[in-house]
């Protein structure tokens, strides 16, 4: 049976609210940061707000629908599949399928129907890891048929994310699989072995590449003396923080963004969180942090009383994926972390990646349904 109709329980409203409104905050502030880049570019103040709706929104409450109503179990078999078929497109992306933006590979063209491979990753990566995971308790524990083969596998789309590049994304993944695999019972030592080859992988291609480094380097530099370079290398972050500054208490008011317009890059990108500071000021700020605050402790509070490890491990997975990214998100704009071009969850202009976070909070409803009391 592919879908299941039949509740052991309700779905879990809180969390089901916890999504709706930071969905329909992120399409209201994405409204106000793109409307006058939108009219600038395509002369039509609604273009990105549109294209959002259409290819990230709807095919969003498709994937929201289908993981609410999936049958767990059969998302459990499913696992390798999607596994296999997200390396599939990870390797595309270097064929002439695949095109460049921003300097990067990583989308994917087919049939006039373009996304990212590597937010599609995310989704079937973490659900294999569970599965997988689940199916063998001991495999966590285990150094030759638990963690290495976890470490291979992590490794193989880690160098691919970093080849496209997409280092951010790919250390997220990281990140949150780490958070899973250690929920599941491993050994410290394991831990600080795959933490110290993660840095050293890393630490390789930061070298390797000299963009990667200056990026480092800049924000090192930044951190000293925020005066440093402010029209080179520490631009965007200059910017970013005068937006931040300019909302104060309560912001400048909503669509009133002066910063948006010239100065900000990527405001409707991965600067969201800049342009919603300035608008609505500190208390909005703290306001959209706090969501995502209730949005990790109730799938945490589902997690716990998940029906069985399967499902609690997926529940870890992408709560941990969607949490750790927004404080990567936020963190990078306030200057604590260097700049990292990876878009808000829920709130940045992205159609993919809001297509599988909705997916994504589905699945977490759809375990809800069958969490014990």
């Amino acid at each position: 049976m592919i879908f299941r109709f039949s509740a052991k329980n309700s779905a879990d409203l809180f969390f089901l609210s916890l999504v709706i409104i930071l969905v329909i905050f992120g399409l209201v502030m994405l409204a106000s940061a793109s409307s006058d880049i939108s009219r600038l570019r395509f002369g039509d103040s609604f273009y990105y707000l549109r294209h959002q709706i259409l290819y990230g929104l709807l095919f969003g409450i498709l994937g929201f629908v289908f993981g609410f109503f999936i049958d767990l179990h059969f998302l459990e078999k499913l696992a390798p599949f999607l596994l296999i078929l997200g390396l599939i497109f990870l390797i595309l992306v270097f064929t002439p399928l695949g095109f460049k933006s921003g300097g990067s590979e990583r989308w994917l063209n087919i049939s006039s129907f373009s996304f990212q491979p590597a937010e599609f990753l995310k989704l079937a990566f973490l659900t294999y890891l569970s599965a997988w995971l689940s199916q063998k308790q001991w495999r966590s524990k285990n150094w030759s048929q638990g963690f290495l083969p976890f470490l291979f596998l992590t490794a193989t789309f880690s160098v691919l994310l970093f080849l496209q590049p997409a280092t951010t994304t790919a250390i997220i993944i990281l990140v949150s699989s780490l958070i899973t695999y250690f929920t599941a019972g491993a050994k410290i030592k394991f831990m600080a072995v795959f933490v110290l080859t993660f840095f050293l992988i890393v630490s390789l291609f930061v070298a390797l590449t000299p963009y990667r480094l200056k990026r480092i380097s800049s924000w090192l530099t930044n951190v000293k003396d925020q005066n440093t370079d402010i029209f080179g290398s520490g631009y965007h972050l200059n910017q970013a923080l005068i937006a931040i500054g300019s909302g104060r208490l309560f912001g400048v008011g909503y669509g009133q963004s002066t910063t948006k317009i010239n100065y900000l890059p990527e405001a409707i990108g991965d600067s969201i969180f800049a342009v919603i500071a300035e608008e609505l000021g500190f208390v909005g700020s703290v306001g959209l942090i706090l969501l995502f605050l209730l949005f990790i402790w109730r799938g945490m509070f589902i997690a716990q009383r998940a029906p069985d490890y399967f499902s609690r491990y997926l529940t870890i997975a992408f709560v941990s994926l969607i949490g750790f990214q927004a404080f990567v998100n936020i963190s990078a704009n306030i200057g604590l972390i260097p700049l990292t071009g990876v878009p808000l969850p829920f709130i940045s202009y992205g159609g993919t990646s809001l297509a599988v976070f909705l997916t994504m909070s589905g699945i977490i409803l759809n375990i809800s349904k069958w969490q014990k009391r």
